[in-house]
């Protein structure tokens, strides 16, 4: 059998099989050589053979499986960061981006994903001016990784008396969670803040400098984790929140070397990209990238995105995200 089986050494997810492996091979070798010139002892051999090559060929079927799992974990991996951020249209805008945060929260619910808020900034209405969520389950990237952009609504605000339809946006980013990156920072690149947690939370979040702020000079990228009960838990927090900022934007400066025709690269939507429009009087969704349409808002508001989401995955490539519907 010609592979490379150090690989698999290498790895350690697979070195305990990758062990197993050659000790089979030992004693294939073994066999064969106790076997010699004997007739009876070669038809013996033969079965025992049979029965090692057997075993060999079932560790390399489950360590090329664990090692494919583990690249597709690298395209798609288990753990985001969703931000949401209203966009123009004041309070109204961070009302809507609350509801895009709950539309996403009550989506992972129903797919069995975790999800905990690492910082809340809310408007005086009870919007949210910014967010940050950390989502945990499979599938998670790979099903909501075309969801950066700018969204926007088309509604009649309650505080409307004449009736008339406000316009307003909220933006969201996807980072993914990776355990590789190309990013490297350098201690002296950045700056690290400690405040007290605002909001609910108990003496210890108000009392203790548990909130941690990073800003990465170089960038000026600006992270914050509000949400853990100790300061140590919202650095490492902030810091893999940063990491994946980074490498975010030094994919999308790759990509964009790479292609002529940006239309065509699905799921490298900036965050400046208009991409949805939810219509509330016409109870229409229409997604501006594949021209698709969708009724029943409240419903997917609720979290049932999977129409949207299956849409999009099978979609062979976007259009431009400029044009309306």
């Amino acid at each position: 059998m010609d592979f490379d089986i150090k690989k698999f050494k290498d790895d350690p997810r697979t070195a305990y099989l990758a062990e197993t492996f050659e000790r089979l091979m030992k004693e294939e070798e073994e066999t064969r050589e106790m076997a010699g010139e004997d007739k009876e002892m070669k038809s013996l051999a033969e079965e025992e053979l049979k029965n090692l090559n057997t075993q060999k060929q079932e560790l390399l079927k489950q360590m090329e499986e664990v090692v494919k799992v583990e690249e597709k974990e690298e395209e798609f991996p288990n753990e985001i960061i969703l931000e949401v951020r209203a966009g123009a249209g004041g309070e109204e805008a961070a009302l809507f981006a609350h509801k895009l945060a709950d539309m996403y929260r009550g989506y992972a619910k129903l797919q069995g994903w975790g999800v905990a808020a690492v910082d809340e900034s809310l408007s005086n209405l009870g919007g949210y001016k910014e967010a940050a969520f950390e989502m945990r389950g499979r599938g998670v990237y790979e099903k909501l990784r075309f969801e950066t952009g700018v969204h926007r609504i088309q509604r009649i605000p309650d505080t409307e008396k004449s009736g008339r339809v406000h316009t307003s946006t909220a933006s969201v980013a996807i980072l993914p969670i990776r355990k590789r990156t190309t990013v490297e920072i350098k201690p002296t690149d950045i700056e690290i803040e400690t405040s007290r947690s605002g909001g609910a939370g108990g003496q210890n979040v108000n009392k203790v400098e548990t909130a941690v702020r990073i800003i990465h000079k170089p960038t000026g990228i600006d992270v914050r984790s509000t949400s853990q009960r100790n300061q140590l838990k919202n650095r490492e927090m902030a810091m893999s929140i940063l990491i994946a900022k980074l490498q975010a934007k030094s994919d999308e400066e790759e990509a964009a070397k790479y292609s002529a025709d940006r239309k065509s690269q699905v799921g490298t939507a900036s965050r400046s990209e208009k991409i949805r429009t939810y219509n509330i009087l016409q109870d229409r969704i229409t997604d501006h990238r594949i021209k698709e349409n969708w009724h029943n808002i409240e419903k997917i508001f609720q979290g049932y995105l999977d129409p949207i989401v299956e849409s999009l995955t099978s979609a062979k490539e976007f259009s431009s995200g400029e044009g309306d519907e």
